[in-house]
């Protein structure tokens, strides 16, 4: 699945994404694991000032956080990447 299949799969789902597949989304729009605690996984990339904390709920992602994701990805034009 590439980038933008990937992005509209997230778009039109925000309320209903496993923890493992935002987790993986994130590594594929090139942000590197850099530790957590718990539930809790955090992101960053180079570039892109904004860190991103995903929380593992029962194996689903917090919607708030995948809209977090999804707007990184628009602000910082990942798709075009």
């Amino acid at each position: 699945m590439n980038k933008k299949e990937l992005y509209e799969e997230l778009k039109r789902n925000v309320k209903n994404v496993r923890f493992a597949a935002i987790c993986k989304a994130a590594e594929v729009f090139g942000f590197k694991f850099r530790g957590g605690k718990g539930s809790h996984r955090i992101y960053a990339k180079e570039g892109v000032r904004e860190i991103l904390n995903f929380q593992d709920v029962k194996g689903k992602a917090k919607p708030y956080q995948v809209r977090q994701f999804l707007k990184v990805v628009e602000r910082y034009k990942l798709l075009d990447e």
